[in-house]
């Protein structure tokens, strides 16, 4: 069934939205891997990866030598959760004593910078978008910069500066392909509603056909009709600079 794009378009002629481009789970090269640098690369899109520090290899540094417009932020440390088999997966909710939580994320930190150098974005984003109320101002004093979950337009003030995605195109609760097209769209409309950047996250790995298609076709229809893509990288290093006088 072909999407009806009336609302989007008709949001895109009153406003010109500013989008991001988070990916999550990244850890070697693969095929899927070299689709979204293409996708993102025909777009002129800044893309981060959210890399997985104990199971990413030097070969995925490699791959990304030549992609001038990629970083890498840490993802968490194993993607592993420590939660309870009644909770929902958590790597670093409140399960395990912030020491210890906070040494894998340090070190999640100095393994990503050793990889990637330049590249590495001091951003922590938590596998499955789930983080310990005391964590935010850890982080910040091991030296992260920012926060990236999924959350609302408006996120919660923090000692870390959030940089929440707002857009997921996978119905990971129901067939785990792709959401429903006109809800997709619906959530765009709503959320350009705010002139404030928004933030697109996606998992290469587990894209089947529908939910490539998806994507390709959203960002595709959205960049030809103005909208401007900026790296997070740009995002933290502004909100980072100091006040001018």
């Amino acid at each position: 069934m072909t999407p009806d794009w009336t609302p989007l378009d008709a949001a895109l002629e009153r406003r010109a939205p500013t989008l991001w481009w988070r990916d999550d789970d990244a850890v070697e090269p693969t095929p899927a891997l070299d689709r979204l640098l293409a996708l993102a690369a025909s777009l002129e899109a800044p893309l981060t990866l959210a890399s997985i520090p104990a199971r990413t290899t030097a070969h995925l540094a490699h791959h990304l030598r030549n992609e001038i417009s990629v970083t890498v932020a840490v993802h968490g440390w194993a993607h592993h959760s420590h939660a309870p088999c009644d909770e929902k997966n958590a790597e670093f909710g409140p399960h395990r004593p912030l020491p210890v939580r906070m040494a894998e994320a340090g070190r999640g930190l100095r393994v990503i910078g050793d990889i990637f150098a330049d590249r590495a974005l001091p951003v922590f984003i938590p596998p499955w978008n789930r983080l310990a109320p005391d964590m935010p101002e850890a982080l910040a004093q091991a030296g992260f910069h920012g926060l990236s979950v999924y959350g609302e337009r408006a996120a919660r003030q923090s000692p870390l500066p959030r940089f929440d995605a707002h857009l997921d195109p996978i119905d990971w609760r129901g067939t785990r392909s792709a959401v429903d097209p006109t809800a997709f769209i619906a959530r765009i409309v709503a959320l350009m509603e705010q002139d404030a950047p928004i933030g697109l996250m996606t998992h290469h790995l587990v894209h089947d056909e529908a939910i490539w298609n998806l994507v390709e076709a959203v960002v595709i229809r959205m960049t030809e009709r103005g909208a401007r893509w900026v790296s997070l990288k740009s995002l933290v290093d502004a909100s980072t600079a100091p006040a001018a006088r």
